[in-house]
């Protein structure tokens, strides 16, 4: 691993799971511009939330995005974020981590979409050709 995506692993890390401060000139400079395009990307691809992160000299920003065109921004969005995943915050945060480093480290935003299942339409099935 690279010491720059090191650098951004580092950075998001702090910024998502330890409750850093995130920049919102970053966000009005580099993200808001692209709202519009994310949301019909989510829309597209019928999810429920599209989450965005980008870092830049040190400084990172976040928004996340909702169907009903909620825009939530870095503190907020990780806030609502933590809240939707509820128990699973961590774990999914750090399940994206290397792919959102990887991204930005490429001269991308990381872009996620999300997609939330409700509880009581979940079915469980039997897996099939599995013996036990």
């Amino acid at each position: 691993m690279s010491s720059r995506k090191k650098e951004i692993l580092d950075l998001l890390s702090k910024a998502l799971l330890q409750k850093g401060q995130m920049d919102h000139d970053l966000y009005k400079f580099e993200l808001e511009e692209h709202l519009q395009e994310w949301y019909a990307g989510l829309k597209a691809d019928r999810e429920n939330f599209v989450l965005v992160v980008t870092e830049n000299s040190g400084s990172v920003a976040m928004v996340l995005v909702s169907k009903d065109k909620t825009v939530y921004v870095n503190e907020d969005g990780r806030e609502k974020l933590s809240t939707i995943w509820k128990l699973n915050y961590e774990n999914n945060v750090k399940l994206l981590l290397p792919a959102m480093a990887d991204d930005i480290d490429s001269g991308f935003f990381s872009v996620t979409g999300i997609t939330v299942v409700d509880k009581s339409k979940r079915r469980w099935t039997k897996a099939k050709g599995f013996a036990r």
